[in-house]
């Protein structure tokens, strides 16, 4: 609904909304206010997550026992998914709090964002992976613009039959297009579940797995908000007609290509259509079509 509501407000201003009209769905979902235990429940660590505020607010903890997780009760095939999370504050070296969509099959579909902690007063970095039909290794790594510890910041996915937004703060950060055209794989048919974890990522997460947890600032703790669910579930005998398949979100505007632009130019560390390491033979297909 919130970028939804940031489309309208675009449209109001050029005149094509009626204000009236933008006020009324701004109240209406000002309302949608959705506690933890109505999309979501423990997956594992069950001790290990905490809920407050009415369940307006949960907490993942990681110390030397266990991790922790919450997935969606239900699946979706397309839609448009927002969660509000603080990371884990301090030295977090060896940490990684995911959030992420994943189908559940042997040839699964999944959309990651994996936050790799780091030591007091180092960048956070954020790596964002896409599996199509069991098939990843399309990582991109960027640095954030902001401490994503100090406060609550909205990490989000739209995913439609035409392409794949991964947002921070509804600014795009990366789109993954539908290239079945050239015989790339596309995410389309396998509902997902939404989920979320903290564990332990220090055989990898920080300088490579050289730097590894500090267990004397256990329990870790990533907490979040704002847990309405804007997708097609599974279940549902059509998924089509929704407003995310509308033309408008078949691809980024000029000011959202700028805004993608803008993050790559500045905060990308890494990005597998670059890869120089000999990793790939030649860069794969989607990489020449992809923003």
């Amino acid at each position: 609904m919130k970028n939804w509501f940031l489309s309208l407000k675009r449209g109001a201003k050029a005149g094509y909304i009626c204000p009236l009209l933008l006020l009324f769905i701004y109240f209406l979902s000002q309302g949608e206010c959705s506690t933890f235990n109505e999309n979501y429940a423990i997956s594992w660590g069950g001790d290990h997550v905490k809920l407050s505020n009415d369940g307006q607010t949960a907490q993942l903890l990681m110390d030397r026992v266990s991790g922790s997780g919450f997935a969606s009760k239900n699946q979706y095939l397309f839609g448009s998914f927002n969660m509000k999370i603080k990371l884990v504050p301090g030295n977090s070296a060896g940490t990684v709090t995911a959030y992420y969509m994943s189908s559940d099959s042997s040839s699964h579909d999944e959309v990651d964002f994996e936050f790799l902690g780091n030591l007091q007063g180092k960048d956070y970095i954020l790596q964002t992976n896409v599996f199509a039909g069991g098939v990843g290794n399309r990582e991109q790594r960027i640095r954030l613009w902001f401490d994503p510890s100090a406060d609550f910041h909205n990490y989000s996915i739209l995913w439609n039959q035409k392409q794949i937004v991964f947002g921070v703060d509804s600014i795009p950060i990366r789109v993954f297009k539908n290239n079945e055209g050239v015989g790339v794989p596309y995410l389309k048919n396998q509902p997902m579940k939404i989920i979320s974890t903290l564990w332990n990522g220090e055989d990898w997460a920080t300088d490579g797995g050289k730097v590894k947890i500090d267990w004397s600032k256990a329990p870790f703790i990533a907490s979040y908000q704002a847990f309405e669910v804007d997708g097609c579930m599974a279940s549902a005998q059509s998924c089509s007609g929704h407003w995310w398949e509308q033309p408008e979100f078949q691809g980024l505007s000029q000011n959202q290509l700028n805004s993608l632009k803008w993050v790559e130019r500045n905060y990308m560390l890494y990005d597998y259509c670059k890869d120089k390491s000999g990793r790939f033979s030649s860069a794969p297909p989607e990489c020449a079509i992809n923003p």
